[in-house]
């Protein structure tokens, strides 16, 4: 009986575009903690919280 050849390479397959993929967590990290300074930078500078500067509280 003659044997098949094995492939030599894996498929591999692509990565989604789009749901929860590790780009898009490193992305969503990345502007959470843009965000968080900015709060930050806007509280110290203004002397009021995010809230009052924005006219909510």
């Amino acid at each position: 009986m003659s044997q098949t050849p094995q492939p030599t390479l894996s498929p591999k397959p692509n990565t989604p575009k789009f749901g929860f993929n590790d780009y898009a967590e490193r992305l969503n990290g990345r502007a959470a903690m843009i965000g968080f300074v900015l709060t930050l930078a806007i509280e110290y500078f203004t002397g009021q919280g995010l809230l009052s500067w924005l006219g909510l509280a």
